[in-house]
């Protein structure tokens, strides 16, 4: 053993402090100021966690599509990091919450890393950027009692009624996922690509596990609570160890811009689904994690996720909500990890070398670019940029108001019998603590997706009234 600067410590030093002075063993005394200092900034979501790292192979190239290389030749393969976690639960949190769930991807091409963030439903619940803090909120702890409120919850969900359809998939049977080896992603955003020859496309991604989509009900996964909190973390591992690697197909929705001009900003909701009967799932390749990180911390905890990391023939989303994920997922990675964040190695695009002029701060600096000058443009060497062929720009698109009571409809009345049943059980058990006037609130918006779940949540609120005035 030896103290970080490399001093040789004595067996007395390691094992005793008792009648010594404390301040003179070193071996104490860099133990105890590193303990107090080995946490960093919890996330605000996603905070629990847990990742493997893997490929990725092209099995359809879709060169005619998109010019990225790591779709551009079949066979192809692509290191990837895996990190799957809880939205809204807390770092200590059950695996069997009732949540929607990440599912984020680390692509290291030879262009740089490219992020793919999706969640576990084809929906996200606002679309407007203005209430990503007040839902974030909302669905956390009341300020005075620090404690789960369903007043809070319900309050925001009535007042913005285009998210019921993404709750619709929380109360529903999609809410407990089985274990990430059967986790669906959905990267809710429609992306605009360009091929070589300049002509734009719209993409979105859906990653689907070929062991099938598998969930639990709220009673299994009460069960499974009981006996332990990490019941995810421990499957996906243990099933790695075992070389039971879990494999997922990655394929895309396909729009060109005629198709965009037909559907308007709809194309780019984030609250709505594109019908996959009008646009079929057109795959591209596999995802294969086998295997396990080293080092949770390092690999998993510091890993970091960024919408913007985009690849050449990826312009990203159109769409606001995007623009806002650019900025926030940057300012919390630079606040979590610091300005190096990517020369953290789980984070390096290890498949390319960055040239780059930032200087100093917070390490891992590496070399910190050893003599290149840290200004542009400078006579002296230093990275230039690359000169591009013409390249499109974003579209630009005038969003409405969202607007999806048709497709809750839908999906209310795609479920089975049984689906409902624990679907209406799941939502009461949410909703009967909140106050009345919040319920009828929430039974009037649901009557207006299907008369049907209005009126039995409706009358499943009443039946727990009348037994407690029987009581």
């Amino acid at each position: 053993m030896t103290t970080s600067a490399g001093a040789a410590i004595t067996y007395s030093e390691a094992n005793n402090t008792l009648n010594s002075r404390l301040v003179y063993n070193d071996y104490f005394m860099e133990s105890i100021s590193h303990v107090v200092r080995e946490r960093i900034p919890e996330r605000v979501l996603h905070s629990k966690g847990t990742g493997a790292f893997g490929h990725f192979t092209v099995t359809h190239n879709i060169s005619a599509i998109c010019r990225a290389k790591l779709f551009s030749e079949d066979g192809k393969k692509t290191p990837i990091a895996v990190r799957f976690s809880l939205s809204t639960s807390e770092k200590d949190g059950s695996d069997t919450f009732r949540d929607t769930r990440g599912f984020a991807v680390k692509f290291y091409t030879e262009e740089g890393n490219f992020d793919l963030l999706s969640v576990s439903f084809p929906v996200f619940a606002v679309k407007d950027p203005i209430l990503f803090q007040s839902f974030c909120r909302s669905q956390s702890r009341n300020p005075t009692t620090n404690l789960r409120d369903p007043n809070m919850f319900w309050d925001f969900v009535t007042l913005n009624p285009s998210t019921f359809l993404f709750f619709l998939y929380i109360f529903g049977d999609t809410g407990v996922i089985n274990s990430y080896r059967h986790m669906p992603g959905y990267a809710v955003h429609t992306f605009q690509v360009e091929n070589d020859k300049g002509e734009t496309y719209f993409i979105k991604f859906h990653i689907t596990p070929d062991s099938g989509i598998k969930t639990f009900t709220s009673e299994q996964a009460r069960t499974i609570e009981e006996v332990d909190f990490d019941y995810n973390r421990r499957d996906l591992y243990n099933a790695i160890e075992a070389e039971n690697f879990p494999v997922w197909t990655l394929s895309i929705q396909v729009l060109t811009l005629e198709d965009v001009n037909k559907i308007g900003s709809k194309a780019f909701d984030v609250t709505r689904i594109l019908p996959i009967d009008e646009y079929p799932l057109m795959p591209i390749g596999k995802i294969e994690l086998n295997r396990n990180p080293q080092n949770s911390f390092a690999q998993i905890e510091q890993m970091a996720m960024n919408p913007g990391n985009l690849v050449d023939g990826i312009l990203g989303g159109p769409d606001t909500f995007f623009q806002a994920r650019l900025i926030f997922y940057r300012d919390a990675q630079l606040y979590r990890l610091g300005a190096n964040y990517n020369n953290i190695r789980v984070n390096c695009p290890f498949q390319t070398r960055p040239l780059v002029y930032n200087r100093d701060g917070r390490p891992p600096l590496g070399d910190n670019e050893n003599d290149i000058p840290n200004y542009y443009p400078n006579s002296f060497n230093g990275p230039v940029p690359y000169s591009a062929n013409k390249r499109q720009s974003l579209i630009k698109i005038k969003e409405e108001n969202p607007y999806n009571f048709d497709q809750a409809s839908d999906l209310y009345v795609s479920l089975s019998n049984e689906e409902r049943n624990r679907l209406i059980e799941t939502m009461l058990s949410s909703l009967r603590p909140a106050v009345s006037f919040i319920q009828q609130k929430a039974i009037k918006i649901f009557k207006t997706i299907h008369p049907d779940l209005g009126r039995r949540v409706e009358q499943g609120l009443l039946a727990n009234r009348t037994n407690d005035d029987f009581v």
